[in-house]
């Protein structure tokens, strides 16, 4: 017997249908040639990605030597080569413990930046989380609170997000990330904080938490720097072909959605209530 369906989330969520994608996270060239490595790369893959349906780019910036950086001289160039090729939806970087290990260095470095990303995600696992999306915020800079549920992290990412005082509800979203498609871990989101949503997962649990981000309907995120493979299994080319594979995901969803809904409205409820879609 298949479990429920989760029902959709009572909080404002971003938009499912334009799926987020992750043009390299922690990846390098051994992952092989679908990760996009120098800013020429990483801009053709933006372009290809968003023509196939992205929303959102996030994009780890690198020195030339392939590590992960904060500071100035290479966040900017990347978001200003992306801006200036066309790439018009928001662009996100992530100032986590990959880019900069100390709390204070984080910190150095987003108060350093002379071109702002759209978003910035910051890890709810690491130190000095708080004081670092407050840092942001301050610069206007939207930011995703990134919480791993179900794995090894344990309960204390949570613990530390419901301390910190959202007092910008509107440019915070919580990113989930889900070790497994459980809709347990969906369900514990219930009553939190007013913020968009977004649920993700890597690897294995890419494709089915981005299908339980659908039927939820919350903000979704695929890319290479989440998952290599296409949901046959097969390698994926580019994240164009992943984003194109996670649209047709999103659609049925939202088409299953639909007949749900309509089918509800001559008989028993079906599901909860309608999520609403909350502005970046």
């Amino acid at each position: 017997m298949r479990p429920a369906l989760p029902a959709p989330l009572p909080l404002p969520v971003s938009p499912a249908v334009l799926p987020a994608v992750s043009l390299n996270g922690t990846r390098s060239g051994a992952d092989g040639p679908a990760v996009p490595m120098s800013p020429a790369d990483l801009v053709e893959s933006a372009l290809a990605a968003v023509a196939a349906g992205a929303g959102e780019v996030v994009v780890h910036p690198r020195t030339p030597c392939g590590r992960e950086s904060l500071s100035p001289r290479v966040v900017g160039p990347v978001l200003e080569a992306m801006r200036g090729a066309g790439v018009l939806v928001p662009l996100s970087v992530p100032a986590s413990v990959g880019a900069e290990p100390d709390p204070a260095g984080r910190l150095e470095r987003v108060r350093s930046w002379t071109v702002l990303p759209d978003r910035a995600a910051v890890g709810f696992a690491e130190p000095g989380a708080a004081e670092l999306a407050e840092a942001l915020l301050a610069r206007g800079v939207a930011v995703d609170a990134v919480v791993p549920l179900g794995g090894p992290a344990g309960p204390e990412p949570m613990a530390r997000f419901l301390a910190w005082p959202v007092r910008a509800p509107g440019r915070v979203r919580l990113a989930a990330e889900l070790a497994a498609a459980d809709p347990a871990l969906v369900a514990g989101l219930r009553g939190l904080p007013p913020v968009a949503v977004l649920l993700y997962g890597r690897e294995a649990a890419a494709w089915p938490v981005l299908r339980l981000a659908a039927r939820c309907g919350t903000g979704a995120r695929t890319g290479v720097g989440d998952v290599l493979h296409l949901p046959d299994g097969r390698r994926a080319r580019s994240n164009a072909q992943l984003v194109a594979a996670a649209r047709v995901a999103l659609d049925r969803a939202a088409l299953g959605r639909a007949a749900r809904d309509r089918a509800g409205r001559g008989g028993p409820a079906v599901g909860g209530p309608a999520a609403t879609t909350g502005s970046r």
